[in-house]
């Protein structure tokens, strides 16, 4: 069956193939008899203000070609709307696709799911801000060092890349200390001196870091890690094992689940799906069923 889908491409994904990965899934997409409107423009906001523009006169799907960053704004644009989400992964991270089990870095797989998906629905997070506008993320939200270290990386136009995240870890790490935080669960308020303040609707984020490891993108819940004071030096020894997950076990690490979370904290600004998204205080919510993506039928 034949569907109109709006494409949108980042570009700079696939180390600046993006644009050539884009190509390939709309001709892909048109072979297989589907009408494909390219809505990629040279900036984000112009982007997405003309995927907005043709969701508001009909899509069946919402095609994103990129990393995390690209399917972060799919989700703001597809929530609640009754547009279908396709993820063409093509970034540096790809954890959302990775957790969602759908194919990375090989984009004519990826664009047949356009063809031979089935519909998954998963939740998506909601935030409104002070003038009452919706913003949304579907994996992880991050508002501790990991957001300082984001902060300070978004500063440098070199190097590019996980390398610059790399470097900017290392310049942070001498300088922070415990961050004082009240983070309020379920209406339950719980307030510590923390490391890292996670929120997730998703396991993973900063390509494979498993946070975490025991959330799902469909069980209505958020779960939400504090990673407690601790020396730096034990920080050190802690960080690396949340590669694997193994994290967990660490008695500063406490992890609780909730629908409705709000983080306060002083000078920080969260990022959620490895963008920037809002300054503390902030409330995040769970919306089950939220996002329709599409996904690879059951073998």
């Amino acid at each position: 069956m034949s569907k109109r889908v709006g494409l949108v491409v980042n570009p700079t994904s696939g180390k600046n193939r993006g644009m050539s990965l884009g190509i390939e899934v709309a001709q892909r997409m048109r072979a297989a008899g589907h009408d494909v409107v390219d809505l990629s423009d040279e900036t984000y906001a112009a982007a997405r203000d003309r995927a907005l523009g043709a969701i508001a006169q009909g899509l069946d799907v919402l095609a994103v070609v990129g990393g995390d960053g690209m399917v972060h704004l799919g989700v703001d644009l597809a929530a609640e709307t009754g547009t279908t989400l396709a993820i063409i992964a093509a970034g540096t991270g790809n954890d959302v696709a990775r957790g969602l089990g759908l194919p990375v870095h090989d984009p004519v797989r990826a664009a047949d799911l356009v063809t031979t998906g089935v519909p998954r629905t998963i939740d998506a997070v909601q935030h409104v801000d002070a003038h009452g506008v919706r913003h949304w993320y579907v994996g992880v939200l991050g508002a501790g060092f990991d957001s300082l270290v984001n902060e300070r990386a978004n500063t440098w136009p070199w190097p590019k890349g996980q390398l610059r995240y790399n470097l900017a870890i290392l310049r942070e790490l001498p300088l922070f200390k415990a961050i004082p935080y009240v983070v309020t669960v379920d209406g339950i308020r719980h307030e510590t001196k923390a490391m890292l303040v996670v929120v997730g609707n998703g396991p993973s984020y900063g390509g494979g870091m498993h946070v975490l490891p025991d959330a799902q993108f469909d069980d209505g819940l958020l779960d939400v890690l504090l990673l407690h004071e601790i020396s730096t030096v034990e920080f050190l020894k802690v960080f690396p094992k949340v590669f694997k997950g193994a994290h967990v076990g660490h008695p500063a690490v406490e992890i609780i689940r909730g629908r409705s979370v709000t983080l306060e904290a002083a000078g920080i600004v969260a990022y959620a799906d490895g963008e920037r998204f809002a300054p503390l205080p902030l409330t995040v919510e769970v919306v089950p069923g939220a996002v329709t993506v599409l996904a690879p039928a059951a073998p």
